[in-house]
């Protein structure tokens, strides 16, 4: 049998509606290093503290225009007037260095990056959505302290449109409690980069 050469990461798509801890579960996963995120570009002004190139690629909207003319994201939105999205070339990269890139992105985003057929991304690509009961997230929405009624009423609104979109998704990690969500969301990343199809 030939030596393997380095199997191709995965490419882990998590979406979830506000409150599913998705976040938080993508940030840990990062931060014990079994996957990394991809940097985002944005037309948004930096912070103080924030390094171009590090935290973000700050673009101006006339060079985020010519980027999206040019095909170059391989998804994109605007969030409160400005514009953010992630390069295909950069995630093309991270895959074939055999990293494992997460992507924290609403249904709008996963859809676009669903869709796209470019390269080795339909092969590394995989997603997961965060199932909630609505029960449970009002209590954690509620639980923040942070936002006042009316705002937790449009999020679990919001929640249910978005879970209607869970039938397109590969698979569903029905939330428990943070150790157990860990647990499961780091078995799906294992699962997925034992796949016969990314070995070369």
């Amino acid at each position: 049998m030939t030596a393997m050469k380095q199997p191709l990461g995965t490419l882990l798509v998590v979406s979830g509606p506000s409150g599913s801890g998705k976040t938080t579960l993508c940030r840990r996963a990062t931060e014990n290093g079994l996957c990394v995120y991809s940097i985002s570009c944005t037309t948004r002004q930096p912070r103080p503290g924030e390094v171009n190139g590090v935290d973000y690629h700050f673009l101006t909207p006339a060079e985020f225009d010519a980027r999206v003319e040019r095909g170059d994201f391989l998804e994109y939105a605007e969030v409160h007037g400005n514009r953010y999205g992630t390069l295909k070339a950069d995630i093309l990269t991270l895959l074939e260095q055999g990293k494992n890139v997460v992507m924290d992105i609403d249904v709008q985003g996963a859809g676009q990056v669903r869709s796209c057929r470019e390269g080795i991304l339909p092969l590394c690509y995989v997603d997961v959505y965060i199932y909630v009961p609505q029960a449970e997230l009002k209590n954690r929405l509620c639980g923040r302290q942070t936002d006042g009624a009316e705002t937790i009423a449009l999020r679990l609104r919001n929640a249910e449109q978005e879970d209607a979109c869970l039938p397109q998704y590969q698979y569903c990690l029905v939330s428990s409690d943070r150790e157990t969500d860990y647990a499961s969301f780091c078995a799906l990343l294992k699962c997925q980069s034992m796949r016969v199809g990314l070995m070369r």
